[in-house]
């Protein structure tokens, strides 16, 4: 699933110039307040957060920050599909053997991007994602690293999505055209807000391109909730 990193594939395609933009106005949003802890979740499934984080953090790394992926989708993680790596351990097995992260990190493929598979699956994702080892490990990470992109199960469907959103900087959601749906998503949106996540935007995915590859649609920058970024 490797060429699934589009900023790599194919560096000058408005995809990839899409993500560029997605990392700039990350970066004029953190002007403020410091985010450096980052979940990208959306109201249902495969809408794209998985490809969305992957190349956020391809583009990110490219800049020269230092950035680590954690799969928290402890219910189907797919991060280390992505990567085509092990998931014999991660981030369950630091939280239930209380270890050094460092020793469950595994590189990529690409200079300054690390990753932390979800490991184990558990029987309860809710209580150790809202553990405060978890609160803790996030701040730890904090100290190594410029950017921590999270991927997390769809917010619409399990609790999981808005337990993260309490304890991290930001979130972003990612809405597919054409398959995302209202309600589920409005209602994803109300339960972040509910957990007092700090809602960064929305990220447009699976718009419609033409021929030459270039969108059909305009895409805008708004505040909260209003900010749009195009990807394919």
């Amino acid at each position: 699933m490797k060429n699934k990193i589009i900023i790599n594939e194919n560096p000058k395609s408005p995809i990839s110039e899409a993500y560029r933009t997605l990392r700039t106005n990350i970066q004029f949003s953190s002007i403020d307040k410091e985010i450096k802890t980052i979940m990208v979740n959306s109201a249902g499934p495969s809408e794209g957060k998985s490809t969305t984080i992957t190349n956020l953090a391809a583009t990110t790394a490219n800049n020269d920050k230092k950035v680590l992926i954690i799969d928290c989708d402890l219910r189907k993680p797919k991060v280390h599909t992505f990567f085509e790596i092990s998931n014999a351990s991660g981030l369950t097995t630091i939280l239930a053997d209380n270890i050094d992260y460092r020793e469950a990190i595994q590189k990529s493929d690409m200079k300054n991007l690390d990753i932390l598979t979800s490991g184990p699956i558990p029987p309860n994702p809710s209580e150790v994602l809202g553990s405060k080892r978890m609160k803790a490990l996030l701040d730890e990470v904090k100290e190594d690293y410029d950017m921590i992109l999270i991927d997390a199960p769809p917010v619409g469907m399990v609790t999981d999505g808005a337990v993260i959103g309490n304890i991290v900087d930001g979130v972003i959601l990612v809405c597919a055209v054409g398959q995302a749906n209202i309600d589920a998503t409005k209602h994803a949106k109300a339960s972040l807000e509910q957990a007092n996540a700090n809602i960064l935007g929305v990220v447009m995915n699976k718009v419609p391109t033409d021929r030459n590859g270039y969108y059909k649609y305009n895409y805008y920058y708004y505040s909260q909730m209003q900010s749009y970024y195009a990807t394919e």
